[in-house]
């Protein structure tokens, strides 16, 4: 067993949303083998039991140390919510320094409430930027690498995107993606794959859901390809409320071929997403996860903080263009759709070279 490395206080991981969870696990894990001390912080941002405790279970992250319960909110409540309650947790452990993961309102607040009491700050997934101001997650990421100590970056465009914005490159790492850390992990332990072909789709950005118009459209598309290909799509809980709030719910659960689900847990969902002919999608981390997998993305957004992935992997960003879509689902269903490129640092590691340099800079 290796010697214990003895430091006074522990490192303090942050996780705050579902797609936190896979970003912090591959840390925790090697924390764990090289005998570091850490504590989780779970700030309960996703509260849904779906998207927060079963990603706990599947990824052996075990309980948190420490739940903000913040729940749901505007963003100015949930991140005042941290804020507050954060603060209370650093100021009882002082941890080494606070490690924070992805862009969601609780990344920037723990950041923030860190910085605040001179705590030095890293931050995991650094460097990504989608140039759209009206994304709150776009705040989130500009304002995080603004205030860290330390930027973990996945790959060449991020270390790029932070150089032009003149953030030095002493405090700049490239550690690849720890996203596809979890996934090669998980991978032995999946189901066997799906035969049935089918689509998987995910929607809850507002620019898809936020409208009765948006949401016609994607009701209007769902129910085309439904007659061509079955459709697996598995609810956000937000998505599930606009359906209802806008009338639509009725139309939707009409629609034959179309398997509405819960949110999938990660193993199942990993299952579904290898199996699939091809995911549409306005997610983020999905369009990593299926560039690994080799599995057709379709990004219905107009941009994307993750553009490696059209530039090397199987993304293509349509916007609402519906209609695109519907067409190249046909040209995948064809065999006809481009080939992923491997992306350096991509391949399961990126975890063990973050906790190499927290153990060596901070």
């Amino acid at each position: 067993m290796e010697k214990a490395l003895c430091f006074k206080n522990p490192f303090l991981l942050v996780a705050g949303a579902r797609p936190n969870f896979m970003k912090v696990a591959p840390i925790a894990r090697i924390l764990r083998k090289r005998r570091v001390a850490f504590r989780l912080l779970n700030t309960g941002q996703h509260h849904d039991p779906a998207l927060s405790d079963v990603f706990l279970k599947q990824l052996r992250l075990g309980s948190p140390d420490y739940n903000l319960g913040v729940g749901s909110g505007t963003h100015a409540e949930t991140t005042a919510r941290v804020l507050e309650r954060g603060e209370k947790i650093l100021l009882k452990l002082k941890p080494r320094a606070v490690i924070v993961v992805g862009d969601v309102n609780s990344t920037f607040a723990m950041a923030l409430a860190a910085v605040k009491l001179h705590l030095p700050v890293a931050h995991v997934e650094a460097g990504l930027r989608s140039r759209d101001p009206s994304m709150p997650e776009e705040i989130n990421r500009i304002l995080t690498d603004r205030i860290s100590d330390l930027l973990f970056t996945p790959s060449s465009d991020a270390d790029a995107n932070l150089k032009a914005e003149g953030i030095p490159s002493r405090k700049k790492v490239r550690v690849g993606n720890v996203m596809i850390d979890s996934l090669v992990a998980a991978l032995p332990l999946l189901p066997k794959p799906i035969e049935k072909s089918f689509v998987l789709m995910t929607f809850h950005r507002p620019s898809n859901v936020d409208s009765a118009a948006g949401l016609k459209q994607l009701t209007f598309f769902l129910k085309d390809v439904a007659k061509r290909i079955p459709i697996v799509l598995p609810l956000h809980p937000r998505t599930r409320t606009q359906l209802k709030k806008f009338h639509m719910w009725d139309f939707l659960i009409r629609i034959p071929n179309l398997k509405l689900t819960g949110p999938l847990g990660y193993f199942e969902f990993l299952n579904h997403m290898r199996s699939a002919r091809a995911v549409v999608t306005d997610s983020g981390g999905i369009q990593e996860e299926t560039t690994y997998l080799g599995v057709p993305c379709l990004v219905m957004r107009t941009t994307t903080e993750r553009p490696i992935c059209v530039k090397y992997g199987t993304a293509m960003l349509l916007g609402s263009n519906y209609t695109m879509a519907t067409a190249c689902l046909e040209g995948i269903l064809d065999g006809i759709w481009k080939k992923p490129k491997p992306i350096p640092l991509w391949e399961g590691h990126a975890a063990e070279r973050i906790v190499s340099a927290l153990i060596k800079r901070l």
